[in-house]
């Protein structure tokens, strides 16, 4: 019967722990869902919904008329390139004797180009004036325009072509920020129809006058006047941009949500990964740029398949296409002074509705397209396209509203490049290649067919899907800015309790496994506080997101005050955030002089720094001074834990996070480190430290955080979780996993 009954009890006991550890998950999955599935504010809390209706004139004095103005003038420009290459696209093709594939993948490569400057704009836009990052690219823009003009070679139009791209970066992250700051949000809808109506009027009559230009200059070289006239007034409009005022950054989303304005004086530098991992972490965001991405396939080439159907296949000369495409362009005149309205009113009422019509303007273009590729004639191959261009370019053009409401505005720059990127990569650059390989194996029309149908009806239903998502996206924006607001007063109120780190209503996620759910604790200076916890709970993860190694999709952390949420790992620990991780912290291989060389590295160019920082360490960790020859593998668990402690400490840190400070160290060892933490903790450094042992923690520890699947579950001194049973056994009984 003993035999048995020790067969049977561990067996009870593995089942007993795969059946917590089902529920556990099982109950962490529950509240992912609940959190994504539901919005945390009502409708009339959101940003731009519910409230009176603001008039465009009232809108455009908030912000001043230049701004919008000179900006829009400025995109306009970039219809009118575009329209220039795609009406002169067949000229083109015979000056440099070039097929019709290379034609096409020359014409919409400025997609893939457009997208090596999207980020370094959407850098520039979060950080800079966006009016002189505007000009700037306005002048590289008109230039490289010239530039095609002149190109002597199909090869030199390529990388004329390259700067082009490069330079209409700016339009979306830069241009798109700016107006989101400058103006309310509830006009966002009208804005983005009287740019693209702009656009479409000098779209819609560009091409009889690069037509009527080409014909006029007559010759194999006609085709470049209008690339040479072009570059001057856009050259104009870019200087004055540079003198545009720059709005408050987020002052539209904090007037409508908060009642007033919170400054920020000294934002930290944002970083590009962790910027896009948090915006990948938006359900909106994500769903509309692949749905505009599809999209795409169809609307960039669209224009040059067109001009080259109508001469290949109805013999149409330049004029003449030029003449079919101002009628073509016209007809989305027709739609956009309504539209804009209409959203902006859907908005204000539900925005999940608002977005739900800009993906019903998509599906029956997908669906209509087919009939105009088997028009008898020229004009009714025209006549037809029109709606189908219409619904296209008014879905196109409610993106940028999109965009700006659902994007956090320290990112809003990089969450547009994010857009551009996802956009002009793949939908122009891959429409392009596809319709290049299609059109020279077959025809332009095959090419549409193939490509525009399935990619224009993904689309839709994509935009249709993420209306779903907008209201907790928009929640999350909100509870953003309370916090921000919460904090600034509290240090109105209190300037010299400033915590010197924050971790407030952090979540946190391992692909689409929540770890981390509403997480929230201060240290403050001089403070040592121990992170205990059950196996799995998420400690590791919390120093890993303090420190910068993992981005939240929710929740901020902050350094004396500043938020560092979106700041790179190498910069934070710049600013004193160091991470001791747990493990091994060495170069085996290194003797522990050449670590410690390694570990001061940035003192580099400072050598009187970096020997007294060498000296101090030694002093603090006398067994290593006498072993400095020797390499780092040959000494024990121990001291290869002393020797990462104090290649960390020679950073000077000012807050010190330590990953499992005593695992699988003899006590011996464990003693010398205590010895070592209560002299730091003497020397007033702050420090965070996730510790299996409740002892130790109480030993070192003014405060203790206890975390239990995610959430903490314990905030307070280490005496007092000590007294909780419950908590206390949980740690003793635990091991690490967190």
């Amino acid at each position: 019967m003993i035999a048995s009954r020790e067969t049977v009890e561990p067996q009870a006991d593995a089942a007993g722990l795969a059946a917590r550890l089902i529920e556990a998950e099982a109950e962490r999955r529950a509240r992912q869902a609940d959190g994504r599935r539901e919005a945390l504010f009502a409708d009339e809390l959101l940003p731009g919904v519910g409230g009176e209706t603001v008039s465009l004139r009232q809108g455009l004095a908030a912000g001043g008329l230049a701004t919008f103005l000179t900006l829009t003038v400025l995109a306009a420009f970039d219809n009118l390139e575009s329209a220039t290459l795609g009406v002169l696209a067949p000229d083109i093709r015979r000056a440099f004797h070039v097929s019709n594939g290379v034609i096409v993948f020359i014409s919409a490569a400025s997609g893939a180009f457009l997208v090596l400057g999207a980020l370094p704009m959407g850098w520039l836009a979060d950080r800079f004036r966006r009016g002189r990052v505007a000009g700037i690219a306005g002048l590289v823009f008109s230039s490289m325009v010239v530039a095609s003009g002149l190109a002597a070679n199909v090869f030199l139009l390529f990388l004329a072509r390259f700067g082009v791209g490069v330079a209409k970066a700016s339009t979306l992250p830069v241009h798109g920020s700016m107006v989101a700051d400058a103006y309310p949000i509830g006009i966002r809808g009208r804005l983005a129809a009287i740019s693209g109506m702009a656009g479409s009027i000098v779209g819609a009559l560009s091409p009889l006058a690069v037509g009527g230009l080409a014909a006029w200059a007559g010759g194999s070289n006609g085709w470049r006047v209008p690339f040479l006239i072009l570059g001057l007034p856009a050259a104009v409009v870019a200087v004055l941009a540079l003198r545009l005022p720059e709005p408050r950054r987020g002052q539209q989303e904090m007037t409508s949500v908060l009642g007033e304005v919170v400054v920020d004086k000294e934002p930290m530098p944002i970083s590009v990964e962790a910027a896009f991992a948090r915006l990948l972490r938006i359900r909106t965001l994500k769903s509309t740029i692949v749905a505009f991405s599809a999209i795409g396939f169809s609307l960039f080439t669209g224009a040059v398949l067109t001009n080259l159907w109508l001469d290949q296949h109805y013999h149409a000369g330049a004029l003449q296409r030029g003449v079919l495409g101002t009628i073509g362009g016209l007809g989305v005149l027709a739609v956009l002074p309504f539209l804009g309205p209409r959203y902006d009113r859907l908005y204000r009422r539900d925005p999940s509705r608002a977005l739900t019509l800009v993906g019903l303007l998509i599906i029956p273009a997908a669906l209509l397209g087919p009939v105009q590729w088997f028009m008898p004639t020229a004009l009714s191959f025209t006549l037809v396209g029109i709606p189908v261009l219409l619904l296209q370019t008014a879905a196109f053009t409610m993106i940028s509203p999109v965009l700006q409401s659902i994007t956090p505005y320290r990112l809003r720059g990089m969450g547009t490049a994010l857009g551009s990127i996802y956009i002009f990569f793949i939908g122009a650059t891959g429409g392009a290649l596809l319709a290049s390989l299609i059109s020279n194996a077959y025809d332009p029309r095959v090419a549409t067919l193939v490509v525009g149908v399935p990619s224009g009806l993904l689309g839709g239903l994509l935009v249709v899907r993420s209306s779903t998502f907008i209201k907790n996206d928009l929640s999350l924006i909100v509870a953003e800015l309370r916090e921000e607001l919460e904090e600034r007063d509290r240090r109105l109120q209190d300037p010299g309790d400033v915590p010197v780190l924050q971790v407030r209503d952090v979540d946190f996620e391992y692909g689409h496994v929540q770890v981390l759910f509403d997480v929230a604790f201060e240290v403050h200076r001089g403070e040592v506080l121990a992170l205990l916890g059950t196996n799995g709970a998420g400690k590791s993860t919390i120093l890993k997101v303090i420190c910068g190694l993992g981005t939240p999709s929710r929740g901020v952390i902050r350094l004396n005050g500043r938020t560092m949420t979106y700041v790179a790992p190498e910069k934070r620990g710049r600013y004193g955030i160091h991470l001791l991780p747990g493990g091994k912290g060495v170069f085996p291989a290194l003797s522990v002089r050449d670590n410690l060389q390694m570990a001061a590295f940035v003192l580099r160019k400072d050598p009187a720094a970096r020997e007294k920082r060498f000296a101090y360490v030694l002093d603090l960790f006398p067994d290593l001074a006498g072993r400095q020859d020797q390499l780092a593998g040959s000494l024990s668990g121990g001291q290869q834990q002393l020797l990462a402690l104090a290649m960390v400490l020679l950073h000077e840190p000012e807050v010190l996070l330590i990953d499992e400070l005593s695992l699988g160290l003899a006590p011996v060892v464990v003693g010398d480190l205590l010895e070592v933490i209560e002299r730091l903790k003497a020397d007033g450094l702050t420090m965070i430290i996730v510790e299996q042992s409740l002892n130790i923690a109480l030993a070192l520890a003014d405060r203790a955080v206890f975390l239990e699947k995610g959430q903490v579950r314990f905030t307070g001194s280490a005496r007092e979780l000590a007294e909780r049973d419950d908590l206390a056994r949980a740690v003793f009984l635990g091991r690490d996993g967190g």
